[in-house]
């Protein structure tokens, strides 16, 4: 049976002086291991529903909070932030807002310390975080003497170090270049599918989330209004980009404009287009 380690029952999130809620009833289970994509236009919810998730709304950013939210057995309105940490990682849009420290290791080292954990157990938390997203080696060098992707690494290396059940990234390669894009994305498919991580993605990179997605969640003004694998959701998206402001993948914008090629099927991959098409 599987296990549901984000329970998400009616969640309302207004902040202060504005009149729109953030987000406006939502409902949302997320399993142990699963890949969920987060799509939705400029304004849409997606921040808020994944600060929501890391408990910086409403124990950092103020706003009023309704409903029910529970994570990793935790809620995280009644959980400090740093204690959550342990449960849940987070990876922004902004590398460099996250980078504090004279060097990787220090870096890394930050969230451990502030919770008095041990100094063999830091140093073998480093090491197994640093491997994992390829910055093994990287310990002495100054994070802002490295790339754009490899800064973006290093935030998920600070994250995977307090050993989370949960990673979440609110658009983590909104800044980078397309190698910066590729070094992000696969480490993050290496810790779902390797490590067992649960991912909680805010992405606009739509032919990643078709690919590495189990589930993706539309949200549109601060309500879901799909939810379902990308080949569910994605073609019923063909035409209607411009109104929800999320575009579908390429070839199932190809696939909708040939559908005699593809036998009726509408493939949101590109493996799925090779495979589907007929000469």
């Amino acid at each position: 049976m599987s296990e549901i380690v984000i329970d998400i029952k009616d969640l309302k999130l207004q902040y202060p002086d504005t009149d729109v809620p953030a987000l406006n009833g939502v409902n949302l289970s997320v399993e142990r291991g699963e890949f969920v994509g987060i799509l939705g236009a400029h304004g849409a919810g997606k921040t808020s529903l994944c600060l929501s998730i890391n408990g910086i709304v409403p124990n950092m950013i103020n706003a009023d909070m309704y409903g029910s939210i529970e994570v990793a057995g935790e809620v995280p309105p009644n959980i400090p932030v740093r204690e959550l940490a342990t449960k849940v990682g987070s990876v922004f849009d902004n590398p460099e807002f996250q980078m504090s420290q004279l060097s990787v290791l220090e870096e890394v080292a930050m969230g451990l310390q502030n919770l008095g954990i041990d100094k063999e157990t830091i140093m073998a938390n480093i090491s197994g975080a640093l491997e994992m997203v390829g910055l093994k080696g990287f310990e002495d060098r100054s994070p802002f003497e490295i790339s754009g992707g490899q800064q973006q690494r290093l935030a998920m290396a600070s994250a995977l170090s307090m050993k989370p059940e949960i990673l979440v990234l609110d658009e983590p390669t909104s800044n980078l270049d397309p190698i910066g894009k590729e070094e992000v994305f696969t480490v993050t498919r290496k810790i779902n599918q390797e490590e067992g991580l649960t991912v909680i993605i805010a992405e606009h990179e739509v032919e990643v989330i078709a690919e590495f997605a189990d589930k993706v969640v539309l949200l549109e003004e601060g309500v879901i209004t799909k939810i379902g694998t990308p080949g569910e959701v994605f073609p019923e998206l063909i035409n209607k980009e411009s109104e929800i402001g999320v575009r579908v993948p390429q070839v199932t914008e190809f696939a909708s404009k040939a559908k005699d090629r593809f036998k009726g099927s509408t493939p949101v991959t590109l493996d799925e287009a090779v495979k589907g098409y007929k000469k």
